[in-house]
């Protein structure tokens, strides 16, 4: 086992990250044990496939996490470090975008974007959640791991599976699928999706420009606009996308057009993803009015 410290700039709220990790936190592959977050990871070195599990603790004394990688992923230690630091958004700096949002995030400059460890699996999950509760996504996507997720060995009693590969849900049928509660169109989305990033069409671990990424999804039967730029803030790390048209964001405009709404987010510009979170957690909040 490696274990490192991974730093970042404060203030950073820890209570808030944990709550929404642990919330969605994937039975099988991941669990928010009291301050520890731990989860099951597989990481391609080489042309090899290396399967393992990564642990870690906030230490706001520190301005840093403790971060624990098993022996098995030791070659790409760095690489899980980087994904950890995407995953918590530690690169973030708090008070340059807390200054570009003014008022929205006077009260919250801690909050951070919650990324991911697998783009891919972050997709399908945001796939799965379309218009259900956090809840039943999450039971979906439990569903799927444990019938298609590889096993795997931990010292964690809570972890046992890996998430499925693309491969392996690029040869389920929609039928399969529907079998865990899956409706049929969003079925044929995931295999669709999956054979694309198996055979390279959509190259999620390798897009560079968020709107070309965005247009890719969006080109793909199935995922719409919400969708493409919720995978884009998490998975991309998108620090610039703002989810307009969400249903919670719009109650935060009451008698604004959509089109109204995208021209009052535009003096949030370069930080509207985090001007999104902030607007979904900050009750409080109203707009000016002119």
């Amino acid at each position: 086992m490696t274990r490192m410290l991974l730093t970042y700039q404060p203030p950073y709220d820890w209570q808030w990250m944990t709550t929404f990790l642990g919330v969605r936190a994937l039975q099988g592959v991941e669990q928010q044990d009291g301050e520890y977050y731990q989860r099951t990871l597989a990481v391609m070195h080489n042309g090899e496939r290396l399967t393992g599990w990564l642990r870690l603790r906030p230490l706001p004394e520190q301005h840093g996490v403790e971060l624990e990688v098993s022996a098995s992923l030791s070659p790409v230690t760095e690489k899980v470090a980087a994904q950890v630091r995407r995953l918590l958004d530690l690169d973030a700096q708090p008070m340059l975008i807390a200054g570009g949002l003014g008022t929205l995030a006077e009260n919250a400059v801690g909050l951070r974007l919650p990324g991911c460890i697998n783009r891919f699996e972050l997709t399908v999950r945001a796939i799965l959640g379309q218009l259900v509760s956090v809840k039943m996504a999450a039971t979906l996507a439990t569903r799927l791991t444990e019938k298609w997720g590889d096993p795997v060995c931990t010292p964690f009693v809570a972890l046992t599976h890996l998430f499925p590969s693309a491969a392996t849900i690029g040869q389920l049928t929609v039928d399969d699928l529907r079998g865990i509660g899956v409706q049929g169109k969003r079925a044929a989305c995931l295999i669709n999706l999956a054979q694309a990033v198996e055979e390279g069409r959509l190259p999620l671990d390798d897009i560079t420009d968020v709107q070309d990424g965005i247009k890719q999804l969006l080109a793909m039967p199935g995922i719409g606009n919400w969708t493409a730029s919720y995978i884009a803030m998490r998975a991309w790390s998108a620090p610039d996308v703002f989810l307009g048209g969400d249903y919670l964001i719009k109650q935060r405009f009451p008698g604004m057009t959509p089109a109204k709404i995208a021209r009052y987010a535009e003096i949030w510009k370069p930080w509207r993803t985090y001007a999104t979170l902030h607007l979904w957690f900050n009750h409080d909040w109203q707009p000016d009015t002119p």
